[in-house]
């Protein structure tokens, strides 16, 4: 067991995370977005009909299965720990702004690794903007931000969401309760079970390797620490290798469901990196810690859907670019003028909370 905790264990952990990732792109996902975490819960509020953008509308069992198998490997290992009171409102804030991020950029952290392992240069220029906005956060870290202290609650707190999301997810597979995209990226998908499963092993080696993907660019930045990196790289030579077999691999302005505006690629995911560093955790981190009982995530958690929501809802989100064809112009892509002009409130509200932070910490020393 020792092997799993060192560097090659992590990184060989991670190659087993990057093949479930593969599963599901060879069996219906999108091959570009075959996980993606705020995708994923974008079309899981699409489904229950919080937005209704026709194309993002369906009941993701990833996201189940990451919360259940976060949930059930740290009640085996007696890792899971019942706890809240660490500024939920902000945390749901802060939840929320990541999400809108994400949207803007059109993907997750983990998202964006997937599209670098396909030659997307658009992600790249996106990591640009998510080591930005972690190294903003870890300067915060470093003056003293800090969300508070969370307490030990009764243990049945931690049990809600992730017996909401199954309970959800059996709605959605047994009744018409939830609406289903028939075009677009809402309806590529791998069948239900195998989603769940993969799903579940995703959150388990997610759980055991403490897998996040700002807080491996902030453990470098702050510690000079690669060990959480490992599992990262391991996703991304998992993915790069069956892009390369797969015919997938090519060096491109941007991918599928993606766009090329430097200027929003960059900013949506410095959103990202700096609201997922003062969260403590990227949005698959958010969903680990919910399913091992943190009920500060949970609120996080419900945060990003409120996000998703909010983002089709107000047009905040970028669309996809295309190119020209004999039939339709070439779409440019990106977010509208409401999205901009979010983004930038985005950026604003996460210094206040972060400057907020660290007052509140000086006054209390």
């Amino acid at each position: 067991m020792n092997f799993l905790q060192e560097k090659k264990g992590i990184f060989f952990l991670g190659l087993l995370a990057g093949l479930g990732a593969v599963i599901l792109a060879m069996n219906g996902n999108p091959k570009n977005m075959a996980f993606c975490i705020a995708c994923f819960i974008r079309d899981s509020a699409g489904a229950m009909k919080f937005q209704t953008t026709p194309v993002v509308q369906y009941f993701r069992p990833e996201i189940v299965g990451i919360v259940a198998g976060s949930f059930i490997i740290s009640l085996t290992t007696r890792e899971y720990r019942s706890m809240a009171g660490s500024s939920p409102m902000i945390r749901f804030v802060l939840g929320t702004l990541m999400m809108i991020g994400a949207l803007v950029f059109l993907g997750c952290p983990l998202r964006m690794v997937l599209r670098m392992s396909a030659g997307d240069i658009s992600a790249y220029v996106g990591l640009i903007g998510f080591i930005g906005g972690v190294a903003t956060g870890a300067y915060m870290l470093k003056k003293g931000f800090s969300l508070g202290r969370s307490y030990p609650v009764k243990k049945e707190n931690g049990y809600f969401l992730p017996a909401v999301l199954v309970v959800l997810l059996v709605l959605s597979a047994t009744t018409t309760l939830f609406a289903v995209s028939t075009k677009g990226p809402g309806s590529m998908h791998a069948p239900l079970l195998l989603s769940l499963v993969v799903g579940i092993i995703f959150g388990i080696i997610a759980q055991k390797t403490r897998m996040c993907f700002a807080g491996s660019l902030r453990d470098i930045i702050l510690m000079k620490d690669f060990k959480l990196f490992s599992v990262v790289g391991g996703i991304f030579v998992m993915m790069l290798i069956y892009n390369i077999v797969s015919g997938n691999f090519k060096f491109a302005t941007f991918g599928p469901i993606a766009h090329a505006q430097i200027t929003w690629n960059i900013l949506g995911m410095y959103v990202v990196g700096f609201a997922a560093v003062l969260l403590g955790g990227c949005p698959l981190r958010q969903l680990v810690l919910a399913g091992s009982g943190s009920s500060d995530a949970g609120v996080t958690v419900v945060g990003m859907f409120f996000g998703g929501a909010l983002a089709h809802n107000f047009d905040l989100a970028s669309s996809a670019a295309s190119k020209a064809t004999t039939e339709a112009a070439a779409v440019f892509g990106g977010p509208g003028l409401n999205g901009q002009i979010m983004t930038i409130a985005c950026i604003a509200l996460l210094f206040v909370i972060a400057f907020i932070g660290i007052k509140k910490n000086a006054v209390n020393k």
